[in-house]
């Protein structure tokens, strides 16, 4: 693999302005599952569970999957390969990360641009009067045999992230697409690609021009369309090109 550590440290190094695009994968290592792996949440869970028309007719239903996540993700803590990505923006050469987790790991790692498409599991927010509770707040009443409702109307609150079947916002969607339409090179680190509109984004980079150099221990849709694919684990991987690329820069 250390041949395809040096090109992807070569072709970030060359390139202008380098964007992170990030799934599942990149968290497995901090403890999070995936959703459709062996052990994934689909295996604790049934994923018409956590959909947005579930949200209407079952909200509980609905928390009961959130919990199941969130018991992760409360003390998750970032790996190698989210410190590599905030080690990268930090050197200024990463301008941005476009993340499908909700996991605020690439946040704790110390990333700064970052564009959560699927939203953050650290709130509650109400769909009648838009007022937000801390996710602590809403899981604490769920507990307790109670729906999470709106302090402020009493609505039935729901998770600030965005569920299966629903379009992602599309404030956060054209953040996403502008930053892809400005890069010169796409990292896709641990998602297979199999998830629209974040699939679309490696196409809408080349289409400009870009590079795309994936990550991901299991073959991706856009595989082809790749310039270098790399199968390997992120929290290895990333480390080792973070260190490749010190070492050409202090020679």
């Amino acid at each position: 693999m250390s041949n395809q550590h040096e090109r992807l440290a070569d072709m970030i190094m060359e390139a202008k302005c380098a964007v992170a695009l990030t799934g599942a994968g990149i968290s497995t290592a901090s403890g999070i599952p995936d959703f459709r792996g062996a052990n994934g949440l689909w295996s604790r869970v049934s994923p018409d569970n956590c959909t947005g028309d579930e949200m209407k007719v079952d909200p509980d239903a609905v928390w009961s999957c959130v919990m199941e996540i969130y018991q992760y993700v409360r003390d998750a803590a970032p790996n190698a390969a989210h410190i590599a990505l905030a080690e990268l923006e930090r050197m200024g050469r990463l301008c941005g990360i476009i993340t499908q987790n909700v996991d605020m790991l690439h946040e704790k790692a110390g990333s700064n641009a970052v564009v959560p498409i699927h939203g953050r599991l650290d709130a509650a927010a109400c769909p009648k009067c838009g007022a937000v509770v801390p996710i602590t707040t809403a899981i604490s009443s769920w507990r307790t045999g109670f729906t999470p409702i709106c302090p402020k109307c009493g609505a039935v609150l729901r998770p600030n992230i965005v569920l299966f079947n629903e379009d992602v916002p599309r404030r956060e969607y054209m953040k996403a697409f502008y930053m892809a339409k400005n890069a010169d090179l796409l990292l896709v680190v641990g998602t297979s690609l199999a998830v629209a509109p974040a699939n679309e984004l490696p196409l809408i980079v080349k289409k400009h021009g870009g590079k795309v150099a994936i990550i991901n221990e299991s073959a991706t849709e856009l595989d082809d369309e790749a310039d270098l694919v790399i199968r390997e684990r992120a929290e290895i991987a990333l480390p080792d090109v973070v260190k490749i690329m010190e070492s050409k820069m202090t020679r």
